[in-house]
């Protein structure tokens, strides 16, 4: 299926925005109201959405290689950091818990400890250490090489939003009191 350039910007929207819901994607597209937004997904972008648990749309793996966006990031320019991501509660607070990017990067261990200090979350070293990949990938953290790879954000902790979503498998590992 060939989408049209504005189907595959919609697309992309979803794809950016995921979870999100009728209302955020009315308001985005301009449209009169959250039945014409359902409409234009089902007549669409059928093969390329579904609807979660929680009745949230979210874009199919294919949808986000189709588009070439990385799931809940928003970017202001191309290439550039993102303006809001959005990610499983662990990722948000290790975000807050890694180091600002004026400061000594942390090892996985470091921040995994700041996490058990800060946090009611107590995750293994392998959720860390996925969590701050999955950060680097949406390039607002990056790794510096030592001894070990470290970490610190790429940006202030302010200028990203970061918005933490339920229900992700990237959860799995933590565990909280």
């Amino acid at each position: 299926m060939t989408l049209s350039e504005e189907a595959t910007e919609r697309l992309a929207d979803i794809v950016r925005l995921q979870p999100t819901k009728n209302k955020e994607l009315q308001q985005r597209w301009g449209l009169d109201s959250g039945s014409e937004v359902h409409q234009y997904l089902e007549n669409e972008l059928k093969e390329y959405y579904y609807r979660d648990d929680n009745s949230l749309i979210r874009a199919t793996t294919e949808a986000a290689e189709l588009v070439g966006v990385d799931p809940g990031v928003e970017a202001d320019d191309e290439g550039g950091v993102p303006s809001v991501i959005r990610v499983p509660e662990l990722e948000a607070r290790v975000f807050e818990a890694v180091a600002g990017p004026d400061e000594r990067s942390m090892s996985v261990v470091s921040v995994l400890h700041t996490l058990r200090e800060t946090t009611t979350l107590d995750p293994d070293v392998d959720a860390v250490r996925q969590a701050l990949q999955s950060l680097r990938r949406k390039g607002v953290v990056e790794v510096e090489y030592r001894a070990v790879p470290t970490f610190r954000r790429a940006v202030e902790a302010d200028a990203v939003t970061v918005e933490a979503v339920e229900n992700s498998s990237s959860d799995e590992g933590a565990t909280s009191d």
